[in-house]
């Protein structure tokens, strides 16, 4: 079978400081003779220094293939995907790519702000290559998914910019495209929009299409992708399997990640917070204490974060939530009255939490770990959602050794419930 995508031996250099070639205005002409009066005459010419933001990256995708790519912030993925769209050019190396390609990379981009969501509808499909009729039948689908109906006649730069991704969004999903490229500009969108494209995505691909997608939630990697690469300083250090690899990436994060700036919020990934409180290694085990990521219903499960003070904190309250893979809470401890624990900066633990003889359905699930101030819950101390908490319960081998009945698998979790019959006459 023919790769719809190649890529041999890929390499992206930047000029820091550097201005670029190509064609020169009569502005940047002027501009340039201001800066040579202001700075004065110049010695020899410095070389501006250069960086490397790909390098020997090689990878082939398959048609149908749904490819995930991670990597920490300024690992090189959006460059790679921005070669792919075409926005640039790599300076090493080739990429062959067969078929239409349709591409959401980042809030701002694809439409044209003066125009109306209705004309830039028209003109993105144009510009894909798709025919007016064929842009008309598909556009209620394409306004109805964005949910823009009352706007899609405003110019769209005055949309918020949750309304400008789902319509980009939409207007690329929709397209009869062979390959779609979606960088992290889901983000922007609520949950359930996130979750709604998600599905989207997961129709294209069912429907033939080759996806490619960068994300910081390793939960939707995994359920929507049938492979993953995993790119560091540039270079591809993992590829295969979306479990393996993503336990892989996450391991080496949490490994290596210094300690955030304290008191200052940040949002890197599937961590934030302003840093008083941090977690680190993260483990699930069965009731033997060993490391186990596949449990049957009614095991018990145990799951433990360490963790480390680096200020003094006076009320931290420790919380979690379960999920399942599609992101619908099953347990949470968010709400409600918590112990309240005091730490010194220096201290470490751990945050332990004991599932006793589970009762969750058979599906794949993860954690939200959080810890925080009692008095002030908006402004956490660590939020680690998901990426790298994940594990699989399954169906026992004997259905009738469970103590609980299961009945028809569509409910979150199976409770001890007794049903009565009593007749009466």
């Amino acid at each position: 079978m023919r790769s719809v995508i190649t890529a041999r031996n890929v390499g992206k250099q930047y000029r820091l400081g550097g201005r670029g070639g190509g064609y020169r205005t009569l502005r940047d002409t002027v501009a340039a003779a201001v800066r040579k009066g202001v700075s004065g005459p110049s010695g020899p010419r410095q070389v501006a220094p250069t960086l490397w933001a790909l390098k020997d990256v090689n990878f082939d995708v398959s048609p149908t293939d749904v490819l995930g790519i991670i990597g920490k912030n300024g690992a090189g993925k959006s460059t790679l995907l921005k070669i792919l769209s075409r926005v640039t050019t790599p300076t090493l190396g080739r990429i062959e790519m067969h078929g239409r390609v349709g591409s959401l990379l980042e809030v701002g981009t694809g439409f044209h702000p003066e125009l109306t969501g209705r004309e830039n509808i028209f003109l993105n499909g144009a510009i894909m290559g798709e025919k007016r009729a064929d842009i008309r039948r598909k556009f209620d689908q394409i306004v109805d998914f964005a949910e823009v109906e009352k706007f899609v006649d405003t110019p769209v730069k005055h949309y918020s910019s949750g309304m400008y991704v789902r319509l980009a969004f939409a207007a690329a999903a929709f397209m009869e495209l062979e390959i779609l490229i979606v960088d992290e500009a889901l983000a922007v969108g609520d949950a359930a929009f996130q979750k709604k494209c998600l599905g989207r995505m997961g129709e294209a691909a069912r429907e033939g299409r080759t996806i490619l997608f960068v994300s910081h939630s390793m939960t939707a990697l995994e359920s929507l992708c049938n492979r993953v690469i995993w790119i560091d300083h540039g270079k591809v250090v993992g590829e295969g399997e979306p479990r393996k690899v993503i336990a892989d990436y996450i391991e080496s994060a949490n490994k290596t990640a210094a300690p955030r700036e304290v008191g200052v919020y940040s949002w890197e990934g599937h961590r934030r917070g302003t840093g008083e409180v941090q977690f680190g290694g993260f483990r699930v085990m069965n009731d033997r204490g060993e490391d186990s990521l596949e449990f049957r219903m009614s095991d018990t499960i145990v799951a433990e974060v360490e963790f480390t003070a680096h200020a003094d904190v006076e009320n931290a309250v420790f919380s979690f939530s379960l999920l399942d893979a599609a992101s619908q809470a099953v347990v949470t401890t968010w709400v409600g009255r918590r112990e309240v624990t005091p730490l010194t900066a220096g201290e470490r633990g751990t945050f332990r939490i004991v599932l006793p003889k589970n009762s969750l359905r058979a599906r794949r699930y993860f954690f939200n770990l959080g810890v925080a101030n009692a008095q002030n819950n908006e402004v956490p101390y660590d939020i680690w959602a998901g990426g790298g908490t994940e594990f699989f319960v399954g169906y026992p081998e004997d259905l009738n050794d469970l103590d609980l009945l299961v009945g028809h698998d569509v409910a979150l979790v199976t409770l001890p419930v007794r049903t009565e019959i009593e007749i009466s006459s």
